[in-house]
């Protein structure tokens, strides 16, 4: 009884926050509100929402899941919502020239199960899903494999897929970090995006970003690369020690030689 207890407050613990980055309506967000709810997921966290927050038209769509609603956190940005999470996972079904790993609701369910540290899921709006700016937070994307000819899903149905999937790792009995990656805690998302605003800046003040029409493109590839591995804080701080060794003068005994 007491092993269930404990496996209970872990799931608990381990729980991904559901992100709706910038949804257009109330209803919408009640409905996701309830997908969430039905397999036990409770942490929401609201972009920048269209019609603004609170919203009355979400509540009645709920049907019931009020609590998710009442604490559902809302962020100006998306960075903003998934500065604190160590794993970013983003929803697409559309090809964006990424190298990120893709993986489906059920891989991400078991990658998540076997992580240290906060896990997000970004949800994009419902017209036309997450932009390539908020898919360059994440570290990974998942997908499904519907039909091609006609891919569109909406929010409570994408939100729905992946929650189902977790609650089947949950009830599976999910896998455990290994004693290594609890040691190695992973960096969480405020600290890449420090890291990678700094690289910028010292890349830029050297003129690395030519020609100026390549330079967004650039700087694509790189917060990819950056997002990519599961970087831990001390590799992190390692990097940023060596960005500001590179952006100081060198020392008068090294010039001197």
């Amino acid at each position: 009884m007491c092993r269930q207890r404990e496996r209970r407050r872990r799931r608990v613990s381990n729980q991904p926050a559901i992100i709706l980055v910038n949804p257009q309506l109330g209803q919408n967000i009640g409905k996701a509100a309830r997908a969430m709810l039905n397999f036990g997921l409770t942490e929401m966290r609201i972009v920048k929402p269209r019609d603004g927050w609170p919203n009355p038209d979400a509540g009645p769509s709920a049907s019931g899941a009020d609590m998710v609603l009442e604490r559902a956190q809302v962020f100006e940005t998306t960075a903003e919502a998934v500065a604190d999470c160590a794993h970013v996972y983003a929803t697409t079904v559309r090809k964006r020239a990424m190298t990120k790993t893709v993986l489906t609701p059920w891989e991400a369910a078991e990658d998540m199960a076997q992580a240290s540290g906060k896990c997000a899921i970004l949800f994009g709006p419902e017209r036309a899903g997450l932009e390539i700016v908020d898919v360059e937070l994440a570290r990974k994307i998942i997908t499904v494999p519907i039909n091609p000819e006609f891919g569109s899903l909406n929010l409570a149905q994408a939100v729905i897929l992946v929650a189902y999937e977790i609650s089947k790792m949950d009830s599976v009995g999910n896998v455990q970090p290994t004693l290594e990656k609890i040691a190695a805690e992973p960096a969480p998302q405020r600290e890449l995006d420090m890291f990678y605003e700094h690289l910028e800046r010292a890349l830029d003040k050297n003129g690395y970003f030519y020609p100026a029409e390549r330079a967004m493109a650039t700087k694509v590839t790189l917060r990819n690369m950056l997002t990519k591995p599961a970087w831990t804080n001390e590799e992190v701080k390692t990097w940023r020690g060596v960005i500001s060794s590179l952006e100081r003068p060198p020392r008068k005994d090294k010039a001197e030689k």
